[in-house]
């Protein structure tokens, strides 16, 4: 698959390095492209401008930028993002752990708003960069499952292909209308990992004391 990554920071490293490991052809393409350059090298991509990556990226591309500058990224590209499964990693989580975008729209339905023709998939926002440098992401035993938000059938089915290849299993999370509810989960997360250093996963119970009928 072809894959472009717009970004040259941790999340573009992290993800890149293990699409490129199971050999889709990535791009990584950047403002700075010395820096461009050197997150390519590093993860085994070729390196290129932001224009060229999207281009390239007719399979997947990842918006790996800090959420302000993803729904202008996506106007300015809308015309080369359509048609395109568009993956947004973003979390718009700031100071006291609430979202940047308050009530209103999800930065994933911002990005959908400003490239309309782009099919746009929520995932990967809820883990550290760290987590996806893990071969596979396995915690006691479990993959780590990878909650999914989107319209489009076959930009869905992209992403799931694209999480499997991490080691993970991909969860049908609903419409990109739920993406917000991903984006106040890390928020959420991030609260509860950073401000009161616990362990989040307490507190979900498991599927067998969840209340699902048998």
């Amino acid at each position: 698959m072809r894959i472009g990554i717009v970004g040259t920071g941790g999340m573009a490293t992290a993800l890149g390095a293990q699409w490129a490991r199971a050999g889709h052809e990535v791009i990584v393409g950047g403002r700075d492209a010395a820096r461009a350059a050197a997150t390519a090298a590093r993860i085994g991509a070729r390196p290129g401008t932001v224009r060229e990556a999207v281009v390239h990226g007719d399979g997947a591309v990842l918006l790996a930028v800090p959420y302000a500058a993803a729904e202008e990224l996506a106007a300015f590209h809308a015309r080369e993002l359509a048609g395109r499964t568009v993956l947004d990693p973003t979390n718009a989580v700031v100071p006291g752990f609430t979202l940047a975008t308050g009530t209103g729209p999800s930065v994933a339905e911002r990005i959908a708003a400003a490239a309309p023709g782009a099919h746009v998939v929520k995932a990967f926002n809820l883990c550290h960069e760290s987590v996806w440098h893990l071969r596979p992401p396995v915690f006691d035993g479990r993959p780590l499952a990878v909650p999914l938000c989107g319209d489009d059938a076959h930009a869905l089915a992209t992403a799931r292909h694209l999480v499997r290849d991490l080691g993970c299993h991909p969860l049908a999370a609903g419409p990109l209308a739920r993406a917000h509810l991903l984006e106040a989960t890390a928020a959420l997360l991030i609260g509860l990992w950073l401000g009161e250093h616990a362990d989040a996963q307490a507190i979900a119970p498991p599927l067998t004391h969840a209340g699902v009928p048998a």
